[in-house]
């Protein structure tokens, strides 16, 4: 089966409509299917931005991520805002 391999990135930005206040932002930022290269690129991520929170996952191709028991996703709660 094919794979792919994602990290996705948290932070806790200004919101754009409403000024003074805090939004949590989950972004993708980078993918491949090797391995190796994110294992590289989260390293790095993680060293020139250590205020924000990123996690790698490895997806199959072609799946409904919505079925699998855990899929891609990062919590922000409202204290991670203040």
């Amino acid at each position: 089966m094919d794979t792919l391999f994602l990290i996705l990135c948290g932070s806790v930005e200004e919101s754009t409509s409403e000024p003074h206040d805090k939004v949590g932002v989950v972004s993708v930022v980078y993918v491949s299917n090797d391995k190796e290269k994110i294992d590289s690129k989260l390293g790095d991520l993680q060293k020139t931005h250590p205020d924000n929170f990123y996690m790698a996952y490895e997806v199959p191709m072609d799946t409904d991520l919505t079925t699998l028991e855990h899929y891609p996703g990062i919590e922000i709660s409202k204290e991670d805002l203040n």
